[in-house]
């Protein structure tokens, strides 16, 4: 199984599980012995909410892990990359492909969620919530499916608030999932890539530009005149097949083609791009806005 780092999440000042764990205890060991029945009872509400979640972040859906999110982290997500918002949901289940959610019967009554990916399948198994006012803390093991001793099993606490009586995800062990705080620092660290990115897609257009012009003897209309051909068919004059798909239609890694400018500035990207006659790049910070011959050579 391929696994992701927990995130590096912001610390919390002052926080810390001590204060919530023995009035939760004594109501667990209170409730275990009031019925013998509990094992095949329905799951406590937070325990439903980070299995549903968990479902959501295995396969990947966004619009159902946002609804686990608390209001300030669900606006915040909705506003990342989408290679950002994938990646903070494989950093859940530990695995970097899409999975197949599904739940695994179990004698204890504790949800395991088994996540299959084409590459491997992973278990997580949720325990016992301790929950104190608005509070709730459950401990997740998680492990390769054919681990039958536990060798591979990571094991960390998850904490839900009560939001509107529904129950959000708020911490990763003893941090706090605070995404406003961690977006400027993923976007900063994706924008040297996006821009790479970005500078190989202005080269790949110039050359198809000039492949189309010497077989065609003409220069395309537009980028859609170098992309793919439609399945079964030959490339030709309005579908050259000199371009993958997403450049010919504009846009690759948060960035806008032709003029390569970024499609979010300060998110996706934050310079400019600009190729002159001569086949020579230039880059700048441009606030977004279309780059010029002027600004600084790149390689």
């Amino acid at each position: 199984m391929q696994r992701a780092r927990w995130l590096g999440l912001a610390l919390v000042p002052g926080w810390s599980l001590f204060a919530f764990t023995a009035p939760a205890q004594e109501r667990s060991s209170a409730a275990q012995a009031g019925t013998a029945a509990a094992s095949t009872r329905a799951p406590d509400a937070p325990t439903a909410a980070l299995r549903d979640a968990l479902f959501a972040a295995c396969s990947q859906s966004e619009q159902s892990f946002s609804k686990y999110l608390t209001a300030r982290n669900a606006d915040t997500f909705a506003h990342l990359t989408p290679s950002a918002r994938v990646a903070l949901m494989k950093r859940f289940v530990l695995l970097n492909e899409t999975g197949k959610p599904s739940l695994l019967p179990t004698g204890s009554g504790r949800p395991t969620i088994r996540c299959e990916t084409p590459a491997g399948a992973a278990e997580l198994q949720i325990g016992g919530a301790e929950i104190s006012d608005n509070l709730a803390f459950l401990p997740v093991e998680v492990r390769e499916a054919t681990d039958t001793t536990g060798a591979s099993a990571i094991r960390v606490q998850m904490g839900l608030v009560r939001e509107k009586n529904d129950w959000k995800l708020l911490s990763v062990g003893l941090v706090l999932l605070d995404l406003p705080a961690l977006a400027f620092e993923w976007d900063a660290a994706e924008m040297e890539s996006t821009e790479r990115a970005a500078i190989d897609g202005l080269k790949k257009i110039a050359e198809a530009v000039e492949s189309y012009r010497r077989t065609y003897s003409r220069l395309p209309e537009s980028l859609a005149k170098l992309g793919p051909p439609p399945r079964g068919s030959a490339a030709g004059l309005d579908a050259a097949g000199l371009l993958e798909a997403d450049l010919a239609a504009g846009t690759r890694s948060g960035y806008k083609f032709r003029s390569a400018t970024p499609e979010t500035y300060g998110r996706t990207g934050r310079r400019s791009f600009f190729r002159d006659t001569n086949g020579g790049l230039h880059g700048a910070d441009r606030q977004g806005a279309v780059g010029s011959e002027v600004d600084p050579h790149i390689e």
